[in-house]
This record gives structure tokens, C-alpha cells and sequence, in this order.
């Protein structure tokens, strides 16, 4: 990409497109810098509105985020209601592996959610994905906090299920391998024939469809989907890349994960 792409904020971030980019040294700065925005964020929307409707990534790069947030000062935590935008298939019920355990230890469990609305697949994950659409279709969601994974997921949308224009908002999906193999060098499996091969996943236009996103990457690991994510072409073969066109998204990189920095 040529240097006249990235343009510079006055704020001292920088845009990619319509993408705003924070670039931070290290991931608690980073962690810290996307919790204050969020918490802002949070705060207004509640002055404005009365109400406000969230959507929470469960992954271990967003855990110093999620851990700021729950202590930022001035957010009426009973008038908020929280979703989350995927969940395995096929792990037991109370797995310290599911998503819905991984965000009531992180979130959940630690701030009084007027409601935390869980994704569960049982026992029928078709039917429960309509029903889980139909939750989130109550009202606007004002924000969605998420990450990218290695393969340049969004959600639980790999490479291969990914669709710009999907119909639905929330669907059964086949994880591919390396989406995979990042549980497993994340510490969440033992080994790869633990990871579950089928997934509950918020689509990408339904996670698009929200009024602020906040998209937090730390990481070395991250690091070639955020050069693909930023560089490459905006296509399903890294569905993060989709991001340099959201005004309303705003991505925070630590100085592993940043191809720029």
C-alpha cells in the first residue's frame, strides 16, 4: 500500500479508508486506551438514550479490555444489556471452554448487567440461532467489541463461511483448521481434537449493522492478519478487511500486532 493511503487523525491515531487505527505500545496500554473509548462511548449513549445494547467478543486478546472496562467510573451497568456473538457446538453445558463461561468470568459475572443474554447452541442450534436473531433484532445494538483471529475471522466467520451479504444474522458454521489450531495455541484446548468442529456465529452484516465497533488485536500472532486486513484486498479471504470500510469502527493494535508501527 502506498504511504499517502494511511492518513493521520488529528487525535494522533490514523485512518485506513473510512477505518480508524490506534496504534499503542504494548497491550495494556493498548487494553486500557480501548476500554476508555468504549467506557466514553457507553456513557454517552446511555445520557442519550436512556438504554444501551452491547455485543462482547470472548477471546483471551480481549481480556485486558474487558477487565478496564468493568472498572471504568459513571456507567449504569442496569440499564445495559449484553449479547455475544458466537459459541461452540457440542461442549458440555458449564465447559469452561464456552464462550457464555469465558464472558460471565471476564463481564458478566463482575458488572450488574440489566440482562447478559447467552448464546446457547442446545438443543437445537438451528432454532436457537433464529431465536438468538430475534433477540438481537429487539432494538439497535450501539456496540460491538470484537477481535480478529488469526485467519481474519470476524466472529466465527472463517475464510471459507465468510459472506459480506449473508442473509442471516446468526448461523451454524464448519470451523476451519486454522481457526482451530488459534484455540489451542491460546491455552483453551489441550489439542486440536478438542476444539470443536462446528460453531454458532453472528454473521459479518449483522455485526456491521451496529452504530460503534471497537475491534482490539493484540499480539504477534495477529500480526499477518492485520497486514492482510489492511493491505490486501477487501474480500472473504481475510474478513476483517471488510473494516476499512466502517466510519464507525475503530481498530486498537499494540506494537506486535501493528504492520505499521
Amino acid at each position: 500500500m502506498a504511504p499517502h493511503d494511511i492518513q493521520t487523525a488529528p487525535d494522533g491515531g490514523r485512518r485506513h479508508g473510512a477505518l480508524r487505527i490506534r496504534g499503542l505500545p504494548d497491550r495494556n496500554t493498548m487494553g486500557t486506551a480501548a476500554a476508555e473509548d468504549i467506557a466514553k462511548t457507553l456513557r454517552d449513549t446511555l445520557a442519550r438514550q436512556g438504554s444501551a445494547r452491547m455485543v462482547f467478543a470472548a477471546a483471551p486478546s480481549q481480556a485486558e479490555t474487558l477487565a478496564m472496562l468493568a472498572q471504568a467510573p459513571g456507567i449504569d451497568w442496569p440499564r445495559v444489556t449484553a449479547f455475544h456473538m458466537d459459541e461452540y457446538i457440542g461442549l458440555p453445558s458449564g465447559a469452561p471452554q464456552r464462550f457464555a463461561s469465558w464472558l460471565g468470568a471476564h463481564l458478566f459475572d463482575r458488572v450488574a448487567f440489566g440482562a447478559a443474554h447467552p448464546l446457547v447452541p442446545e438443543p437445537d442450534p438451528q432454532g436457537q440461532a433464529a431465536r438468538y436473531a430475534a433477540q438481537l433484532n429487539e432494538g439497535p445494538i450501539d456496540i460491538v467489541v470484537l477481535g480478529v483471529g488469526v485467519n481474519g475471522h470476524l466472529a466465527f466467520n472463517d475464510p471459507p463461511v465468510a459472506d459480506f451479504k449473508d442473509p442471516l444474522d446468526v448461523k451454524i458454521v464448519e470451523l476451519d483448521a486454522e481457526c482451530r489450531q488459534q484455540q489451542v495455541d491460546d491455552g483453551c484446548f489441550a489439542r486440536m481434537s478438542d476444539v470443536p468442529t462446528r460453531a454458532l456465529t453472528l454473521t459479518i452484516p449483522r455485526l456491521l449493522r451496529s452504530k460503534q465497533m471497537f475491534c482490539v488485536v493484540p499480539g504477534r500472532a495477529k500480526r499477518a492478519a492485520i497486514t492482510a486486513m489492511l493491505h490486501g484486498p477487501v474480500a472473504t479471504t481475510c474478513p476483517a478487511s471488510i473494516l476499512r470500510e466502517q466510519s464507525h469502527c475503530t481498530l486498537y493494535l499494540d506494537a506486535e500486532s501493528d504492520p505499521d508501527a
